[in-house]
């Protein structure tokens, strides 16, 4: 019987440590195994680990960063096929059996999953991420620089010869976070992906809904596309250096540019508003017309709520930057 690990890289995150290993330990295929790796955690993390005894495998190590965490995970995990799971996510059950029923339906690098969107209290926000699925050939997406639909790490399981051409990847004071950027769309380079388009799992957003302009746990608005390219300078080396692949000096990636968009124009003077959008919107506008995974109503819907922020009513262009650029400020669907 073909084996999945679920590894749960976890930080100081004792809170949510022990949901996110019971729904591992619940599912169903007999052939799951998981795997704890705690990162130096600080908090009583390590106590909750302890409690399940034999039931988990677990690996305590220095404080390193989720790159070291997926590093040494990949290098340890000894099964055919491997499920990161962020310590503050859940599965829900059967999830593993679904996704091995893919993978056995061709040589797929990665199976996904649509992952709900929960509250730092666990309740239902009516998202969901993604909204939009990829092709199967999301390496052909990657060589022309568009970044492709995929969940955050928790939804997305993987073949782990395909991420040992991809791990272990550098580590640096700039690189410690975003492993599962290196590990969604190193994979697709490696071989086909496959969607399973329902919700198998759930994703927890800590930070308030309202009024904020950010959905990501891990990095603040301002910071996060910064730290894109920098990955995207280290996946183009890894693609060079170990799969002799060029991958595009820059990418493509909506929610990469909603970032820019909402970091400059939030809260931001009538006069700003306009000069950002005649001056520095080309790439933002390019990731909504020239988008290959949105229809025409969807791309004229979002042209025009951009538009929105030329008008000099300043509430309106905020609540347009949030609607636009945080999903849970509408309780509606999550664009990629």
């Amino acid at each position: 019987m073909k084996q999945m690990a679920i590894v749960i890289c976890n930080y100081n995150y004792e809170h949510f440590l022990a949901e996110a290993i019971e729904s591992s330990l619940a599912q169903d295929h007999p052939g799951t195994r998981v795997i704890v790796i705690d990162d130096g955690s600080m908090d009583g993390s390590r106590a909750v680990i302890e409690q399940y005894g034999s039931r988990v495998s677990a690996v305590f190590k220095e404080n390193g960063g989720q790159v070291s965490a997926y590093n040494v995970a990949v290098d340890i995990v000894d099964t055919e096929f491997v499920i990161f799971l962020d310590s503050d996510d859940v599965l829900y059950p059967g999830v593993v059996s679904e996704v091995m029923r893919e993978f056995e339906k061709g040589d797929l690098a990665k199976v996904q999953f649509r992952l709900d969107v929960i509250d730092e209290s666990g309740m239902q926000t009516g998202a969901y991420v993604p909204n939009s699925a990829p092709p199967a050939d999301c390496g052909r997406l990657l060589m022309d620089g568009w970044l492709y639909p995929s969940p955050p790490a928790s939804g997305n399981a993987y073949r782990v010869s395909a991420l040992r051409q991809i791990f272990p990847v550098p580590e640096s004071s700039i690189n410690r976070y975003g492993a599962d950027f290196y590990a969604i769309y190193g994979a697709a380079l490696i071989g086909p992906v496959a969607t399973i388009p329902r919700s198998l799992g759930a994703y927890r957003v800590h930070h308030a809904i309202t009024p904020s302009v950010s959905f990501a746990n891990s990095e603040q608005i301002n910071k996060a596309p910064k730290a894109f390219k920098e990955r995207w300078v280290t996946l183009r080396e890894i693609a060079r250096d170990r799969l002799n692949l060029d991958l595009p000096p820059a990418f493509h990636d909506f929610a990469h540019e909603k970032a820019y968009f909402g970091s400059n124009l939030y809260r931001a003077p009538f006069g700003t508003r306009w000069r950002w959008m005649m001056h520095d919107s080309r790439a933002y506008l390019h990731t909504i017309v020239a988008n290959p995974f949105w229809s025409l109503k969807k791309k004229a819907g979002t042209l025009f709520l951009s538009s929105l922020c030329l008008l000099p009513y300043s509430p309106l262009s905020d609540f347009v930057v949030r609607y636009i650029t945080n999903p849970l400020a509408r309780r509606g669907t999550v664009e990629r």
